[in-house]
């Protein structure tokens, strides 16, 4: 539920206001937020509410590897799916706060504007990541736009100012790092064990992923053009430029 639709009500939102005026949504353009990459694998994670939102937040969750509950009176065709095939929990009644309990981050994306307050100022009393969908103001933590192709994953945010803005940057980024940007990340990787049994610091080590990613030919469009084989020969070439004499 927008945030629009908590003007008027109690302020719930750090500011404290008493009645929401919709300040902080006007302040949340100047919020600097920490950008992190979160390992969630295994890790329980919640979602309450049972509609596409809540959908599209438990596929991303399951991508990643987190262990999801879900928490929803009713949910979607796709959700039952995913609950009968065992993928996640559905808990298929209203949400309690004894859900959070051993909880990693807890999603709220229902339309009752009373539950997701409540999920937001418990999963705060805990100090857990909460992130109330639509409504920055009641996120610890925003979700990016991501591109994602293969091991490479791009992540673009307009500090929920626009979500169309950050749909249409996702598009043009996929259509400009693709494929060939991926392969060259798995080719790096490979050679990371040789580079660091045999490179002693890190700056050794620094030159020598540069001097590949910044090569002539250019690694990406050797790749483009499907020349793998002349990628590995120029990751060859540098090893025997920067091994230790």
């Amino acid at each position: 539920m927008p945030a629009q639709a908590y003007s008027g009500k109690e302020c719930v939102c750090q500011l404290r206001k008493g009645v929401c005026d919709q300040s902080c949504v006007q302040g949340m353009l100047d919020v600097p937020f920490y950008i992190a990459c979160l390992r969630l694998d295994g890790r329980r994670c919640l979602v309450v509410g049972g509609g596409e939102v809540g959908l599209e937040k438990v596929e991303g969750l399951l991508a990643c590897g987190a262990d999801v509950t879900l928490v929803a009176p009713d949910a979607g065709p796709e959700l039952e799916e995913l609950a009968r095939e065992g993928s996640i929990r559905w808990e298929q009644r209203s949400y309690e706060p004894a859900d959070l309990e051993g909880a990693f981050l807890a999603i709220a994306s229902t339309d009752d504007t009373d539950v997701n307050i409540r999920v937001y100022e418990e999963a705060e009393a805990r100090a857990m990541l909460v992130n109330v969908v639509d409504v920055p103001p009641l996120c610890n933590f925003i979700l990016p736009a991501i591109v994602r192709t293969g091991p490479l994953a791009i992540a673009i945010s307009t500090a929920g100012a626009s979500p169309a803005l950050a749909k249409r940057m996702k598009r043009e980024i996929a259509e400009t790092y693709g494929e060939p940007y991926a392969r060259l990340a798995v080719i790096l990787n490979e050679a990371r064990g040789w580079a660091k049994a045999t490179l002693p610091t890190y700056q050794d080590r620094k030159a020598f992923f540069e001097g590949i990613v910044n090569g002539d030919p250019d690694p990406v469009e050797l790749l483009r053009t499907g020349d793998e084989g002349a990628v590995r020969d120029l990751v060859a070439a540098t090893q025997r430029v920067h091994e230790p004499a």
